[in-house]
Order: C-alpha cells, then structure tokens, then sequence
C-alpha cells in the first residue's frame, strides 16, 4: 500500500501541496482532478521523488520514500515508474530500443550505450508491445507514430521497469478521443492485469467518471474530494473549480461549466 501523511510541498512562500494524506491500494484506478496549477503534477513528483516533499511521510508497505537517497531513491524510481504527457520518447530509435530503454538503469551501462540487449529483455519488450497491440510497429521508429501509439509505447517501456506503482502525468492531454480511450484502455489493463495502483492526473471528468475507481480532487494544494465517481456532485465540482452554473454530468472537460 502507498500511504501518504501529511504531505507538503514548497516553492519559496507558494504552497503546492498542503497537508495532503491519502492511501493507494493495489489494483486501484485513481484519478486526480483540479484545475491547472492546483498542485496536481506536484503532488505525483513528490510520490516519485523527482521533487522532494518540504514535510511530511511517504511509504511503500514497510519503506519510507522520503529518507530514500543514492541508489535507493533510484531503485524507488524504477518500483514507481511515471508517464508524462509529453511521451518522451527518442523519435529516431525504433519502438523495440525505446522500449528497452526501461531496463538501462538496472544493465550495465556500455551495452545499453550500444544498444546491446540480451535477447530475454527483447523478448520481454515484445511482450509488453503485444499487450498493448504495438508489437507490430516494434521496427518503426517512434516518430512515424500516432500521440496514442507513442504513448503507449511509453506505457511498455514503463513496465519494463516492473512497476509496483505507475503514475501518469496527464497522459491524454494532447490526444484525440479514439487515442484517448486507447491509452485510457491501456493503462486500465495494466491496473487490472497487475494489480498494481495506478495514479492519473486528468482534466476530463468524463473520462474520470468511466474509468476511475476513485477520484481525488486538488484545491490549491489541498485535497477537497476522495470518493467514487458517483459522489462528484455538482457542489463537488464548485468546490473543486469554482464557478456558480450548473456542471453537465457529460460535460468533456471538468472546468467547463453547462451553459
């Protein structure tokens, strides 16, 4: 289980996260929502430790994040693999190398800098594109890809790491609706396949409501809802962004009030 208490984070006097506890159970399919800016992003990086936390405690079953350092904090980087919205993927190198690219932290390094894999990590890479119905690109270099193709190529290369967590950082921001439920559909499998906690921050409520066991909703840094989907009522949704109108239950993105 991921146990965050009383987490906070700091920028100078601007608060990103404020006060934020929350637990994470195997298998569960959480979305965070809230405005831009609300701390979101922040709160993911700090579960990740690529920001560290101003105060406050984050474990893994009997490990504490926070006190992790060195290779121990890389080990919880590997065990907590994250996915951005951006896709990061080398556009020239074909989908089977940037897939690989999930294992160099655990290979020795001058292979991995010639692209020199044992063939049970290329077996394992195929694998995890057949999962997501890419091993037919696996030559394809990345940049001949669609957004929904890359990332979830983006996706296998994150579960080449073994994951005991997954977090997604706005993983469809930038996607058309078809790629959009493909990725969603994506990393639904891998919760449910898994049996690990994955983590998304979403705009869309619509798809949060469809695909979320839980939702998680951010106010300046603050956590102002965890309940299912079914409990995000329209004061909910005031609450969260603010605004006096009338919320549609299907309205495509959260911050857009019914007219």
């Amino acid at each position: 289980m991921l146990v965050l208490q009383n987490v906070r984070k700091c920028f100078g006097d601007k608060v990103a996260v404020d006060d934020v506890s929350l637990r994470f159970e195997p298998g569960e399919f959480v979305g965070i929502l809230g405005r831009s800016g609300a701390g979101k992003s922040t709160l993911l990086r700090t579960i990740n430790r690529l920001t560290d936390p101003t105060s406050g405690s984050i474990t893994w079953g009997a490990l504490e994040i926070t006190d992790l350092r060195g290779e121990s904090l890389r080990s919880w980087r590997r065990r907590c693999a994250m996915i951005f919205q951006q896709f990061n993927l080398c556009p020239r190198l074909d989908v089977i190398t940037n897939v690989l690219v999930g294992v160099v932290a655990e290979r020795p390094l001058a292979p991995s800098l010639l692209k020199c894999f044992s063939a049970r990590d290329r077996a394992r890479a195929i694998l995890e594109l057949e999962a997501l119905d890419m091993a037919s690109a696996a030559l394809q270099r990345a940049e001949t890809l669609s957004g929904g193709q890359q990332q979830r190529v983006a996706i296998a290369r994150a579960m080449m790491q073994e994951p005991d967590v997954l977090l997604a950082d706005e993983p469809v921001a930038s996607l058309d609706p078809v790629n959009t439920e493909a990725v969603m559909d994506a990393l639904h499998q891998v919760c449910r396949q898994r049996n690990i906690p994955v983590i998304v921050n979403l705009h869309s409520l619509d798809i949060a409501r469809r695909y979320c066991d839980r939702i998680v909703a951010i106010s300046r840094g603050q956590v102002v809802f965890d309940d299912v989907p079914q409990r995000l009522t329209n004061d909910a949704l005031v609450q969260i962004y603010g605004g006096s109108g009338k919320w549609s239950r299907d309205a495509a993105y959260a911050m857009e009030p019914a007219a």
